[in-house]
């Protein structure tokens, strides 16, 4: 039987805009996602954590799914997203972008990268905290996500 208070499941999230990213681990508190959520702002940094660089991200677990803004400095979302889909250590991640806009070219774009998801952030918090509601149903309860090696 498995603990209903220990952790299934470790995210990475990839947003730059802070107040997004406190609203989305407030909707993961909010759901009581049983997950580790880890936070990065870019790119860049969350290259540096699947590969484990650093002091900061030397015991970074392998995450079972990342949720990815598109707009961020360094290395925006599009670029990550085709770094990664590209290396075969980290293309069997699902990558979800989470993102604000809602253009039709991005949406094409980031499926054509490899992307597993594409999601427009409700600006309502009611309705933001529904979304991760629906993303940790599918994500962890209905979908096989694939082992960790």
């Amino acid at each position: 039987m498995t603990d209903k208070s220990t952790p299934l499941f470790d995210v990475l999230l990839v947003e730059d805009e802070p107040a997004d990213a406190h609203l989305i681990k407030m909707s993961f508190k909010e759901n009581r996602v049983r997950c580790n959520l880890h936070h990065v702002w870019d790119g860049v940094e969350a290259m540096a954590f699947l590969r484990r660089q650093g002091a900061d991200y030397a015991d970074a677990p392998r995450p079972d799914l990342i949720l990815l803004d598109l707009n961020m400095p360094r290395m925006n979302g599009r670029e990550f997203l085709a770094k990664i889909k590209s290396e075969p250590d980290f293309a069997s991640i699902p990558a979800i972008v989470l993102t604000t806009s809602d253009i039709e070219r991005d949406v094409v774009a980031t499926y054509q990268l490899g992307a597993n998801g594409y999601i427009t952030k409700p600006v309502d918090v009611e309705q933001f905290i529904a979304v991760v509601r629906q993303i940790e149903g599918y994500w962890f309860n209905v979908v096989r996500l694939p082992s960790k090696p």
